[in-house]
């Protein structure tokens, strides 16, 4: 017998009214076709709020960037009237770009519902269908048979080190590769390697880094990180809790390494009762299959793996070894009730293709995306920008490119002028810095087109910059 839940949303008037809003949606974003500059009669209003907004955070806004709340696709409007292309999705949140018809729906479903926000003590159903999609898609090639969610990335990651820490108990210590990212608690801050995100903070001295691989000397940098390891384990005796690390390093860079980098890591570590905690939560979904794990043939290894961004909530799988005690991992939020909604819909669609067409695999959506960005800048840089870009590289969706000499101070100008230009990205790495594209999965050629135009202009137009 259906619940009267089942007969309100279910009924042919609420089907029909949420076709109707998902319609009028999709035939105003049919206007937003390309870029497009501001609205001078909206730039007075516009500039005000911002500076506003910049009086209230206690500091600017990277970008002048206020959405409208509108966008088709790649492109999103803002509340000065102009067009973007969105190539950085938020750092990663929106995976099917503006205003995606499936995505609108599932939110407006989530957002019909009795409560905004869900909790763990309290959940509706969708809690328990975005975990079972989760569980279900990494137990395929792993160990993983549990999850939790939580609200975002940090949250998740602060788990997962508890029940890291919990398992293998009295140890504390943390291993990690330098340049990572972690988060922006006070925790995570000290397990990322950048200096400037600690500033004032106290030093625990709880993080062992291990040096990253290195194409230049891959032998050599597989070695160095192994030594390294062994010696951390040595000193440290019994006292390393978890080895956590990105296969794909986002903030640090865009920089991966082949499988044959981590498994004589992971081996060890299993030797010695150290978590093996895979960070997804910026690759989870990009790099050609639904997690990095997969990809690289790494998910026997895995004990922990946390993911969020593309999931619009964060989340923290386990193996059943991992699973914690009671009252370890919990909190009053597990995220609202449109951001489940979306979830479950944003997995569904990654699972089952878009529109006849494999998201995943050597021929899927991903794979395609990437051939076709990677090979327009490639003709970038081999032509009209020759000596202007110093390479590229990344995996599936995550794509970063090194312009002119890979200085800090070259690169934020030309990320302003692809702004100016029309072009939302970001930056990455150090020494050198990069730019760094998430690209959306709806990206088509024509798109691909526009980006190269304004690729193109801007880095001319910077070159003595």
């Amino acid at each position: 017998m259906p619940t009267m839940a089942d007969s309100v949303f279910k009924s042919s008037r609420m089907v029909e009214l949420i076709k109707a809003l998902r319609n009028e949606v999709i035939s105003a974003q049919k206007r937003i076709t390309g870029i497009k500059p501001p609205n001078p009669e909206l730039e007075v209003t516009y500039k005000s709020y911002i500076e506003k907004v910049q009086g209230l955070r206690g500091r600017n806004l990277f970008y002048p960037y206020v959405g409208s709340g509108l966008g088709n696709g790649p492109f999103v409007e803002l509340q000065d009237g102009s067009i973007k292309m969105d190539l950085i999705n938020g750092i990663g949140i929106h995976l099917f770009g503006h205003s995606h018809p499936d995505i609108i729906e599932a939110s407006i479903r989530g957002a019909l519902q009795d409560v905004v926000m869900q909790g763990n003590l309290e959940p509706n159903r969708e809690y328990g269908e975005l975990l079972e999609l989760l569980v279900g898609a990494a137990g395929r090639k792993s160990r993983l048979r549990k999850g939790w969610i939580g609200t975002c990335g940090t949250i998740v990651n602060e788990n997962a080190l508890k029940i890291a820490r919990q398992k293998n108990s009295p140890a504390r210590k943390i291993l990690a590769m330098k340049d990572n990212f972690a988060g922006r608690s006070t925790m995570m801050a000290e397990i990322t390697d950048n200096a400037e995100y600690r500033v004032g903070l106290p030093n625990y001295n709880e993080v062992l880094y291990l040096p990253f691989y290195d194409a230049k000397d891959s032998i050599g940098s597989i070695d160095r990180a192994v030594q390294t390891l062994k010696k951390y384990i040595a000193d440290n005796p019994k006292n390393i809790a978890c080895f956590i690390f990105e296969l794909l390093q986002g903030e640090g860079g865009f920089n991966f390494a082949p499988p044959e980098f981590f498994k004589p890591l992971f081996e060890i570590c299993k030797m010695s009762n150290i978590a093996v905690w895979a960070d997804e939560i910026q690759t989870f979904s990009r790099t050609g299959e639904l997690f990095a794990f997969e990809t690289l043939g790494l998910g026997e290894y895995i004990d922990l793996v946390t993911l969020a961004k593309t999931a619009q909530c964060g989340a923290v799988l386990y193996t059943d070894e991992y699973n914690p005690k009671p009252g370890l991992i919990a909190g009053t939020f597990t995220a609202s009730t449109v951001s489940l909604s979306a979830g479950v819909q944003t997995l569904k669609t990654l699972i089952n293709g878009m529109e006849g067409e494999p998201v995943f695999g050597p021929k899927g959506r991903i794979q395609k995306i990437h051939k076709q960005f990677t090979s327009m800048l490639a003709g970038l840089q081999n032509g009209s920008c020759k000596g202007l870009i110093n390479g590229f590289g990344g995996l599936g969706l995550m794509v970063a490119m090194t312009p002119y000499d890979g200085s800090k101070e070259k690169v934020m100008k030309l990320l302003q002028a692809l702004f100016k230009n029309g072009m939302v990205a970001f930056s990455c790495g150090h020494n050198p810095y990069k730019i760094r594209f998430l690209l959306p999965l709806i990206l088509e050629e024509k798109h691909i087109e526009v980006a190269k135009e304004i690729l193109e202009k801007s880095l001319v137009e910077n070159a003595g910059a």
